[in-house]
């Protein structure tokens, strides 16, 4: 082991006083907590706007999907656009545009006219988790960071677990234009205390005047229709459908010849050279899966929990919370570890410990208590309060001026393309894996199985003593023997896309060897 060697980023710092790194902390948090929170409390209120505004399933769907196409094509855009009208304009004038955009959505009189405000939501919000994470690592200290970081990962990581409770609490008391106007005093502030305290970048300098429009055009259309291609897969039944393939085949030639393009000129509009740096591209591939499974098992759970379970939307929200403070609740204690604990080890504990959620719930049944249940929230938001601050540390702690704000960019776009894909590919292996396990268990259930026979029996006996009579009762067993298949298969379903999950996690670990091992946020690396 070599001497370690400190990085010297006293300069990076310099010129805030400790109240004013605190005030720009507290300011880019409640941004982030904009952000997070309006991606998954919208959710909650479509059926209601669907029948306010008349639209059809997949006209609604719009409204979800338009603030993840724009959010998705500006996040890598996020480091030029700071450089070219500076990080605290660029930041503050997000904030303004999603809350200007939170109004005019809560007052839509028509879809259309909710839609392209969500869009201009959207591209506000990119920057209040990229731009927000660059800033705060290089004005805090690298012995604060890992606490900063958790502080501001409290809004990153919990929101999203606690939106659709509040979501659903707020469309049942008020209305559904009241989840967007909630913003509005939460991003006044946030841009307010952001012009007062923060101060542009020491970086910023990379020739941002050359405006590279190949790039932003390529990257706009790849983007857009690969986020598309996503959100609209599995209802369209993907490669059946003509539209999925179109929007396959533009994302793939329109990113092809973005790299082409970036690689080729001095000064891209999203620097994929920061991609070399091989923390970056190793904790970009894990944030995917991180994507995954944050936003795979929020999407999971809630549907087993009430279409398995039968429970109410009100208590799987109540679990979702307990995800939430499990996980804020970690990240306050992991923020302190990071400066006695590398960052790699700390990502590999919060990796198995997801990867034991995860078994935990392949072993689900209709005979898993609640209390079960609560234990794997719990030990699933230990799990995500372990990833998010260390693997920011040894992604990002490495790397120094306007690769920092690049590099930001990339890495919180892969957790948010991790949620789409992951979405998106466990809602269709899980209708295909009910239809599977639903095959095999109908060949079994045949009447030569003596076992079926002896089912079938009971269930015609208790419906005559119900008043059926002998041919009516034969018939509606065989109804709810098919109910009880059907019931099994979607069991069997779950836990196999959990179990997916969990294989994803078990995929990444060797990539743990490429993080930097650094402690107290980067500042001190083991060779």
């Amino acid at each position: 082991m070599s001497v370690p060697s400190i990085k010297q980023s006293a300069v990076n710092y310099a010129g805030y006083t400790e109240a004013a790194r605190w005030m720009v902390l507290f300011a880019l948090m409640l941004g982030s907590i904009l952000e997070a929170l309006d991606t998954s409390i919208v959710n909650v209120a479509i059926p209601t706007m669907m029948g306010n505004f008349g639209a059809t399933v997949d006209e609604i769907n719009w409204v979800s999907t338009a603030y993840m196409i724009s959010n998705v094509v500006i996040l890598p855009l996020t480091g030029w656009l700071s450089a070219y009208f500076g990080r605290r304009n660029y930041l503050a004038g997000s904030i303004i545009l999603f809350t200007v955009s939170s109004f005019f959505c809560g007052i839509s009189t028509s879809l259309n006219m909710l839609i392209l405000f969500r869009v201009l939501q959207g591209v506000g919000g990119a920057a209040l988790l990229s731009t927000a994470m660059a800033t705060l690592l290089e004005i805090f200290p690298p012995e604060q960071q890992g606490m900063v970081l958790g502080v501001f990962g409290i809004g990153v990581m919990t929101i999203p677990t606690i939106g659709p409770a509040i979501g659903g609490w707020i469309t049942d008391n008020y209305s559904w234009n009241w989840i967007f106007f909630i913003n509005i005093p939460i991003g006044i502030l946030s841009a307010t205390l952001t012009l007062l305290f923060m101060r542009d970048s020491i970086h910023a300098e990379r020739g941002a005047s050359k405006v590279d429009w190949w790039g932003m055009l390529f990257l706009t259309i790849g983007l857009g229709c690969l986020q598309t291609f996503l959100e609209k897969g599995t209802r369209e039944d993907w490669f059946q459908s003509d539209l999925i393939c179109w929007l396959f085949t533009i994302a793939i030639i329109n990113l092809i010849l973005l790299v082409w393009r970036e690689l080729s000129i001095d000064y891209p509009v999203v620097n994929l050279r920061a991609l070399r740096n091989r923390s970056l591209s190793a904790g970009s591939v894990i944030s995917i899966v991180i994507g995954v499974g944050l936003y795979g098992s929020i999407f999971l759970l809630p549907l087993f929990l009430q279409n398995i379970r039968g429970y109410t939307a009100f208590d799987t929200g109540k679990m979702l919370i307990t995800m939430g403070v499990a996980s804020a609740i970690s990240m306050g204690v992991v923020g302190k570890l990071t400066n006695r604990f590398s960052a790699r080890s700390l990502v590999a504990v919060g990796c198995l410990s997801f990867l034991a959620a995860m078994y935990l719930l392949k072993s689900i049944t209709m005979n898993t208590g609640p209390e079960q249940i609560f234990n794997v929230f719990l030990l699933e938001g230990f799990a995500l309060g372990l990833l998010f601050i260390p693997l920011s540390l040894a992604t990002l702690g490495g790397l120094e001026g306007q690769e920092m704000a690049d590099g930001s960019g990339i890495f919180n776009l892969t957790r948010q393309w991790g949620g789409s894909l992951g979405i998106a590919l466990l809602s269709t292996y899980l209708d295909h894996r009910v239809s599977y396990h639903r095959a095999i268990l109908v060949n079994h259930a045949n009447i030569y199985n003596p076992l079926l026979r002896e089912r079938i029996q009971a269930y015609t006996q208790y419906l005559m003593h119900s008043g059926s009579p002998f041919i009516v009762a034969y018939h509606q067993a065989f109804g709810i023997l098919d109910g009880v298949i059907q019931l099994q298969s979607n069991i069997l379903a779950f836990e196999d896309a959990f179990l997916v999950i969990g294989v994803a996690f078990i995929l990444i670990l060797p990539l743990l060897l490429f993080l930097r091992n650094t402690k107290g946020g980067g500042g001190v690396m083991m060779h």
